[in-house]
């Protein structure tokens, strides 16, 4: 057995998958074979759902199906609702709310005695828990800022249906467009760290609920969801300094500083998904006539790259895309759980198909020959 270090598992081969694959070279993410730019462009989330859980992208038949069935799902028990408002009233964190819920679920899901490697019922509680996410979401945030609860519609497509219960009013085209491409954009990654918790719960089989609440859970950690929460309160001292964004950056950076939203353990270019959130900040800057924050990132990004050789990752342009959709900048990570809830969904899927045990080990370093000393001689 080979006794080489590899700190954080880094470059250690642990798994094969049919689902995501990076090139961090070229800059490159693939969903099964299919690039993110083309998916991100041209397919909802819904369908990249059925991608990811499926194996290939539906026909229309089995997208009004599969749409239909997830639209049946979004509501929740009036016991969890109670249980998202005792949360929001309690000043909890969102995220730590968000995994309270999550977990809360199973209580109520109808496949919750289901053996935890049945496929079939683990799509069903997939789809539960995917559809439910965004209802709990919103519900949180319209609680803790004294709005009543609204009820999820079945009309309306994912992304829609979420902005539309956030904000009691149906979003507009561009709006739900760009939302649903953010969703799309970080629905898999390859193993980062919170789809490889996924895996290690659902390795033990573990439930489906308590493999995405390990998830969600390790999402939680600033060095894997939060940078575009970070991102978004950079650009915002940026604002109120005053200062060129120009200056700021290099003072922030003599000052020994770390800029949010640059550098990733995979990608040594940008980030294929930094570049198609940047025209979205762009383009919602053109919009509404105000090209501040797009402007002000691009200056940063550009003295990074020349100066430092850092690149951004999806997070840079994500802070500036959903700030301007008025979204609550403490609700960014979990609307990056909820929709990275499709992918760990299908590597938690893809554990069960083929499971070993996910058991490492590490090497000892502590003293040796000991000698016990009883507890009235110590």
């Amino acid at each position: 057995m080979a006794d080489d270090l590899k700190r954080g598992l880094e470059g250690v081969l642990v798994a094969e998958s049919e689902l995501s694959s990076i090139d961090g070279d070229a800059g490159r993410l693939i969903y099964r074979g299919y690039t993110i730019e083309d998916l991100a462009r041209n397919a909802s989330y819904e369908e990249v759902l059925y991608l990811l859980w499926h194996g290939h992208l539906p026909n229309e038949d089995e997208l009004v199906a599969f749409t239909d069935s997830m639209a049946a799902e979004r509501a929740i028990d009036d016991e969890i609702l109670e249980t998202v408002e005792a949360l929001a009233a309690a000043d909890e964190e969102p995220m730590a709310a968000l995994r309270t819920i999550v977990s809360h679920l199973s209580a109520y899901d109808p496949d919750a005695d289901a053996d935890p490697t049945d496929r079939e019922a683990n799509l069903r509680k997939g789809r539960r828990i995917t559809a439910k996410m965004p209802t709990i979401l919103a519900a949180f945030e319209r609680a803790r800022r004294g709005d009543a609860f609204v009820p999820p519609r079945e009309d309306l497509d994912h992304a829609e249906n979420f902005l539309y219960m956030l904000n009691d009013e149906e979003p507009d085209e561009v709006l739900a467009e760009t939302f649903d491409q953010a969703l799309v954009l970080h629905a898999d990654h390859g193993l980062n760290a919170s789809t490889f918790a996924a895996m290690v719960t659902s390795s033990t089989l573990s439930d489906l609920h308590a493999s995405i609440t390990s998830a969600i859970g390790t999402l939680s950690g600033s060095l894997h969801g939060g940078a575009n929460q970070d991102v978004m309160e950079m650009l915002k001292e940026v604002d109120d300094s005053e200062m060129d964004p120009l200056d700021w950056v290099k003072t922030a950076i003599d000052e020994g500083r770390r800029v949010p939203g640059f550098g990733h353990r995979v990608y040594n270019v940008k980030d294929p998904r930094a570049k198609i959130l940047g025209e979205k900040s762009e383009a919602l800057g053109e919009a509404a006539g105000d090209l501040k924050w797009y402007e002000m990132s691009v200056t940063i990004e550009e003295y990074l790259h020349e100066e430092k050789g850092l690149a951004p990752n999806v997070d840079f342009y994500s802070a500036s895309t959903y700030y301007q959709m008025g979204i609550p900048i403490d609700i960014y990570t979990p609307i990056f759980a909820m929709s990275r809830a499709g992918g760990w969904i299908a590597h938690v899927l893809e554990q069960y198909e083929d499971n070993r045990l996910i058991r490492p080990r590490s090497r000892y370093v502590g003293p040796e020959d000991q000698t016990f000393v009883p507890l009235e001689d110590r």
